[in-house]
């Protein structure tokens, strides 16, 4: 059966209580769980350290909504880590992506071109901070063994 597929334009964007349109976000996971080997021939695996973070590029408006949060906040630099939940429906796919404990920072402030044609960007990174890490459709990344002695 074949049906509407999922797009950028079908993910609603959260960042904690904040709906935000976004023009591009990404989240990348770094998985450093390596290959063994033993006398150069592959024998099992060891798990290594994870980390994910990713950007946010919002236009002007989208901008002010998490200004006016910072303004709360006393500044964008005491902004409180924030869940961010990515939403997306088809007819035929859905998709739910989280991320938890994601601090923001400020990576390219203004984005403007000479010539214009284009609105107004703004690229905010943020990393990952959380113990909770990603979940996928509900299912966690990070197996819960992995977490379960942190405090």
């Amino acid at each position: 059966m074949s049906g509407q597929r999922l797009s950028g334009k079908d993910i609603d964007f959260m960042l904690g209580a904040l709906l935000v349109h976004a023009e591009e976000v990404t989240l990348n996971i770094e998985d450093n769980t390596k290959v063994t080997k033993s006398k150069g021939v592959p024998n099992g695996w060891v798990s290594g350290d994870k980390g994910a973070s990713g950007d946010i590029t919002v236009d002007t408006a989208n901008l002010q909504t998490i200004l006016d949060a910072a303004k709360q906040a006393g500044s964008f630099s005491a902004l409180e880590p924030f869940d961010f939940v990515a939403n997306g429906e088809g007819t035929t796919d859905k998709l739910t992506i989280e991320a938890f404990g994601c601090k923001l920072r400020i990576n390219d402030l203004l984005n403007a071109q000479a010539d214009g044609g284009e609105k107004l960007t703004h690229k905010l990174s943020y990393d990952v901070t959380s113990n909770d890490f990603v979940k996928i459709n509900g299912v966690p990344y990070i197996d819960a063994k992995e977490i379960q002695n942190l405090i």
